[in-house]
């Protein structure tokens, strides 16, 4: 149970790397998060089923390429607590190189961020939490990804038929590519619940 966890302060968020032993809190906390009828960023109305399972959280964990952070939930509410188990949100950012028109042109390599698996509990949403655990991983792509001849390009993909969340992020600085992609129904992320469903491709340029 998180619910004593609704006065959490965004100053005393903390992120940590997800280790294998939190596979099955981040199993509970991401198919909450994105599949119940809880909070405002859930897909329940859109897609159904399953958003993640423990192999899959298994496998990015282990993937050299991706990072994963945490921000475990302790005794105190502080990072020197003891942690209870639960994980309170979750972002990933995975490095991808590029060669894009632009970057040719400069004869300059670029590298790509990308953005996912962001999840704050329920109980938590609404608070700011998730502002500090993006701006976290923003900052983290930013500087592990970045040089002075490529800065880091971060991205990400959201659902069409979610302007509220296109909205948040656009508040963030991040913009639409124009590109897109069908919601793939091969059943590995849930199931979409509408023929129309697309990925939209969003980016944010570091400063």
């Amino acid at each position: 149970m998180i619910n004593e966890a609704k006065t959490v302060q965004k100053e005393n968020v903390f992120l940590r790397v997800a280790t294998i032993a939190d596979v099955p809190a981040l199993e509970v906390v991401m198919n909450r998060c994105y599949r119940n009828q809880e909070g405002w960023t859930n897909e329940a109305q859109l897609i159904g089923g399953i958003r993640t399972t423990q192999a899959e959280l298994q496998n990015v964990i282990n993937d050299a390429k991706q990072y994963l952070f945490v921000y475990p939930k302790t005794d105190t509410g502080l990072r020197e607590g003891n942690e209870t188990g639960e994980i309170l949100a979750c972002i990933g950012v995975q490095g991808q190189e590029i060669q894009s028109a632009e970057d040719d042109a400069k004869g300059a390599d670029g590298i790509k961020a990308y953005i996912g698996m962001f999840a704050v509990h329920p109980d938590l949403q609404g608070q700011g939490i998730g502002d500090v655990v993006l701006n976290a991983a923003e900052t983290f792509a930013m500087r592990h990804f970045s040089s002075e001849q490529a800065p880091c390009r971060l991205t990400m993909s959201i659902l069409n038929h979610r302007p509220e969340l296109l909205a948040y992020y656009q508040r963030r600085g991040y913009e639409l590519t124009g590109e897109s992609m069908p919601f793939p129904n091969d059943g590995n992320n849930g199931e979409p619940l509408r023929e129309d469903l697309q990925l939209l491709t969003l980016e944010k340029r570091a400063q």
